[in-house]
């Protein structure tokens, strides 16, 4: 692309530049030459709305100021940095030469490369374009010089990023570039290899000790892996190169997780929960409340999300539980007291730095890296020397046991000769009792049998006396003299109900009432029957009188025994009430019955309490389903 002010600059560029800032000046001499903040100059948009027509204007050149006092707690997020940048370019250069943005975290970068024809042509960079966009594939942001003209050459940026942004320049050579990214890339190779090593051999110390906090320690350093590999620029890379997007959750979804495993291995290492009850807690309540601030940061607040100054209160935490168990006397704390420090340590360093107190350096830019490392091999010295001492006190428990497995045996040899001693006193004894509990044993035997004989005759009895008390009550309903809860115990349920209609119904055989045929299935419903040739489905109380009720079967039975038998114990209202059953469904179905003997009556037939079977029937029955010969009054079929 052109900038529309590309003519301005052309014009004024070099007299500008001249006027405001001095040129970085190429040389061979020097491969490299890092910028500062405090040494660029730059202008801050809060409003983004800008343009680099505005900003290349003439009005507009006095704006760029450099700023001496620049602090990193200064930077303004998703405000939009103007950088202004003259470089003195030489054609007689030998080299290659670069401009590099350290900070691989930068939402948002607009380069406006100057061209030899005046113009200039843009470049977008940053974490939120993919990766595969890039010019130079590395984890930085690079743009390449042109150095065709002795020239200055007047390059814009800016840069807008959501969370701080390093804003350090650096101008460099190729072959300084490869040198610095071959070792850059090395020591990102050693320290993640580090990772997969400690963690596989864990996994392998799980695999042999089962020991579940050796899971926990794997799933903690992993974490951080992704931590670092956030941070550095490394996951975009080789993890999620064509998802940008998850750049801005990734620190705070690792970071997360670190303190989340770091809490949870610092509980099961050292055993808070014997050694430091309180503190148990503490770390229980720490897990929970850190869960919570990171759903609300990731669902509602995600530009919180790595915002890391609160860590320090759960690592402050783990590094006071630590030094409180080891004071304990807790032995395999010393180490984890130890990498703590030392991570503290780090901490401390990447603090300094940012808060421009110490400079800018590798090792102090890369100390956070360096202590994870320290304190990763110290945690695994630390979970090999705890099952040193736990070997250390197994052997000792082991040779307390051999010992004492000696003098067990030295007692037992004695007190086995003093047992056979007496055991051989009581072998007569023992004989003389074996042959009385025989003979005791063959009485039992002989009494058991004659128990067995008398209980088979009381089942016969008991058969008999309740056979007796069904007949009774057979009786007792010819008489017209039973009520509701002798009634029940002839019917007491609507399977027994269901099972008398069965028999009165189809004792003669099933008849299809569609197509006459004989042969039937089970139907849809419990004691149904369905037609094998029409597929006729004919319920239970089909064509009876107590088809279609809406109240239980067996309740109608002793409406319909009061109405055939006449009997008027009970009123309307207090056979209701009996029921539990609503007044006018009582008096619907005696209606019902009555309705049906007054036909019966008009035919010429006056049904009795022993013939009943024809008031239950409907008197489209055919002639199929004829009345059972025998059938008693309310025939229990149970």
């Amino acid at each position: 692309m052109k900038a529309s002010a590309a003519f301005i600059f052309a014009v004024f560029g070099v007299w500008l530049v001249g006027f405001s800032q001095e040129p970085f000046r190429v040389d061979d001499a020097v491969d490299e030459r890092n910028f500062m903040p405090h040494d660029l100059s730059f202008y801050v948009d809060p409003t983004n709305r800008l343009t680099f027509i505005d900003i290349t204007s003439v009005e507009f050149s006095n704006r760029f100021e450099t700023h001496p006092g620049y602090q990193n707690v200064d930077f303004k997020t998703n405000a939009s940095y103007w950088i202004r940048m003259p470089v003195q370019h030489t054609s007689a250069t030998r080299k290659v030469w670069l401009l590099e943005f350290y900070d691989q975290t930068i939402d948002h970068i607009e380069a406006f490369i100057p061209e030899n024809d005046g113009g200039y042509r843009i470049v977008n960079m940053g974490d939120q374009h993919a990766f595969s966009d890039r010019l130079f594939l590395h984890k930085n942001f690079e743009i390449q010089l042109d150095m065709d003209r002795d020239t200055v050459m007047v390059y814009y940026f800016k840069v807008r990023s959501h969370e701080f942004a390093d804003l350090r320049i650096a101008l460099r050579s190729v072959n300084r570039f490869v040198y610095y990214a071959l070792n850059e890339y090395f020591l990102f190779g050693t320290f993640y290899g580090m990772i997969v090593i400690i963690s596989l051999y864990n996994f392998l110390v799980y695999i042999a000790i089962r020991e579940i906090k050796n899971i926990f320690y794997v799933c903690y350093i992993l974490s951080v892996a992704g931590y670092a590999m956030s941070l550095d620029g490394i996951g975009f890379q080789y993890l999620w190169p064509n998802r940008p997007e998850w750049n801005n959750y990734a620190v705070g979804v690792f970071l997360y997780l670190l303190i989340l495993w770091a809490l949870i291995f610092t509980r099961k290492f050292l055993s808070t929960k014997a050694n430091a009850p309180l503190l148990d807690k503490a770390l229980k309540w720490m897990i929970i409340i850190r869960t919570i601030v990171f759903g609300v940061e990731l669902f509602f607040f995600p530009q919180f999300l790595t915002y890391r100054n609160l860590e320090i209160i759960p690592l402050s935490l783990i590094f006071y539980t630590a030094i409180t168990v080891w004071r304990g006397g807790y032995k395999p704390a010393r180490f984890f007291v130890i990498a703590y420090g030392i991570l503290f340590t780090g901490f401390f360093l990447r603090m300094m730095v940012y808060f421009n107190v110490l400079p800018f350096t590798t090792v102090s830019h890369y100390s956070l890296h360096f202590s994870f490392v320290l304190e990763m091999l110290f945690l695994t010295f630390a979970l090999g020397d705890r099952i040193r001492i736990l070997k250390d006190m197994r052997d000792r428990a082991l040779r307390r046991i051999i010992h004492q497995h000696e003098l067990n045996m030295q007692l037992k040899d004695k007190v086995n000769r003093e047992l056979e001693e007496k055991v051989s006193e009581r072998t007569l004894e023992l004989d003389k009792k074996n042959r009385e509990l025989e003979e005791s044993n063959q009485k039992l035997v002989e009494q058991a049998d004659k128990i067995n004989k008398i209980n088979s005759m009381l089942d016969l009895d008991n058969w008999k006396l309740k056979s007796s008390i069904k007949e009774v009550l057979n009786e007792r309903l010819q008489e017209k003299t039973m009520d509701y809860n002798q009634f029940r115990t002839l019917y007491p349920d609507n399977l027994s109900c269901y099972r008398f209609l069965e028999q009165l119904k189809w004792q003669n055989g099933f008849q299809c009432r569609k197509c006459e045929n004989e042969k039937h299935f089970k139907g849809s419903q419990k004691f149904a029957r369905r037609c094998t040739r029409c597929g006729y489905n004919e319920s239970i109380t089909a064509y009876t009188i107590f088809h279609s009720i809406k109240f239980p079967i067996e309740k109608a039975f002793y409406i319909a025994y009061l109405t055939v038998t006449g009997k008027k114990e009970y009123t309307l209202e207090e056979l209701a009430e009996k029921l539990s059953v609503g007044l006018n469904t009582v008096w619907s179905f005696r209606s019902k019955v009555q309705q049906r003997l007054s036909e019966l009556e008009n035919r010429g037939k006056k049904p009795t309490i022993s013939r009943w079977e024809e008031v239950i029937l409907e008197i489209q029955t055919p002639s199929i389903q004829s009345k059972p010969e025998s059938a008693s009054v309310f025939r229990h079929l149970n």
